[in-house]
């Protein structure tokens, strides 16, 4: 009974460290993203709420990532620690054998592993489609924040903006190209194939609505090859109904995991990801999902060579960090390869489960020679 006390206890220490460790990482790498995210946000007019939440829903696509390596260094922290202050030595010298501990870190690694799967299988793909869709279908406040002085803006579908100078909500020395049509009205060719520039010296933002003076539409009819030129003392230009350039169909990563499956397994070529070329990029993701957190076992038993009598150098702590991070590295790297054919599929899937068996069995093999020679 003390003992089932003590093995609890160590699994919560486990996980507590592994969940503060990956809320760390998670949050290191969000606030780098956060810049980016803040120039998305401001660059296409969005109110400041919409960046906090587009933020936090990001994170769940980012937490998946630390989650491998967060436990890596939680169990790696954890036997470390304990076998430095010889909470380990008491255990084994009491009698408890040392491939228990081995399967108390197994055990906490399929607390993670289920942990991963929650996350790669159901969150991450909802968030990161429900941050799309945030930015896809929430309304701009201003036009202003996207103009940038002496910088192209293409922040709106098929309108690019140029301005020289801006204080506050004076602009000048605009130009406004429209490859679309939405600026046809202000031409007297009102055909749809043609491309419309609009020059003017100055001009004031109200929000959604763009006052210009003193200017020209130059309008070039595709068909003809003609120019229109028409002058203007002002003009107003709304941009209430203008559709930002977000992009409003989700990507693979966004896609939920049941769809993508269905395109691998049923060939389901009514979907839209369903084609050779996407499908090239369809394993590697749902790879990822599903297939990457098999390895989170094999790191808590490289781990578990920490806990070898063994003098041999390459059983020190510092080969053992580097064989376990090393694999993660291999992970990666392998893991967009996993979609070129068959054989590269099943070796990601299987191998795994062979270095568990593998190691497993060396673990325990070792320990009762340890046992025989005391």
């Amino acid at each position: 009974m003390h003992q089932n006390k003590i093995f609890y206890n160590y699994f919560v220490e486990i996980i507590k460290t592994f969940l503060l460790i990956l809320f760390g990482l998670s949050l290191i790498a969000l606030t780098v993203r956060a810049v980016n995210f803040l120039d998305l946000i401001v660059e296409n007019g969005y109110p400041t709420s919409i960046y906090f939440l587009y933020s936090f829903l990001n994170l769940f696509g980012l937490a998946p990532k630390f989650i491998p390596l967060s436990f890596l260094i939680a169990i790696f922290l954890f036997i470390y620690k304990h076998l430095e202050n010889s909470e380990f030595l008491i255990l084994w010298t009491s009698g408890v054998k040392k491939i228990k501990l081995v399967n108390l870190f197994l055990i906490s690694s399929l607390f993670v592993l289920i942990f991963y799967l929650i996350f790669s299988i159901f969150l991450t793909p909802a968030m990161m489609n429900k941050s799309r869709q945030l930015l896809a279908k929430d309304e701009f406040n201003s036009i202003l924040p996207t103009l940038k002085t002496n910088e192209f803006s293409n922040s709106f579908k098929n309108l690019i903006f140029f301005v020289e100078k801006k204080v506050e909500n004076k602009i000048e020395n605009i130009f406004v190209h429209d490859n679309g049509n939405y600026l046809r009205k202000f031409t007297p060719d009102v055909s749809n194939d043609k491309i419309t520039n609009i020059i003017a010296k100055s001009g004031i933002v109200n929000n959604k609505e763009l006052f210009l003076v003193d200017g020209q539409i130059i309008s070039f009819n595709k068909t003809d090859n003609k120019n229109n030129i028409v002058k203007f003392d002002q003009i107003s230009i709304n941009l209430t109904d203008i559709n930002t350039t977000q992009i409003k169909q989700p990507k693979i990563q966004e896609t939920s995991t049941h769809i993508l499956l269905g395109c691998v397994i049923k060939s389901n070529f009514n979907n839209k990801f369903c084609n050779d070329d996407s499908k090239k990029e369809i394993v590697p993701n749902l790879n990822r999902r599903l297939s990457l957190p098999l390895y989170i076992p094999v790191i808590a038993l490289l781990c578990s060579l920490l806990i070898l009598k063994s003098k041999k150098k390459y059983f020190n702590k510092s080969y053992i960090f580097f064989y376990s991070f090393s694999l993660l590295v291999m992970i990666e790297l392998s893991i967009k390869y996993t979609g070129l054919n068959y054989l590269t599929q099943i070796i990601f899937i299987f191998l795994p489960f062979i270095l568990m068996i593998f190691l497993y069995l060396f673990l325990n093999r070792t320990f009762l020679k340890e046992f025989k020679t005391t």
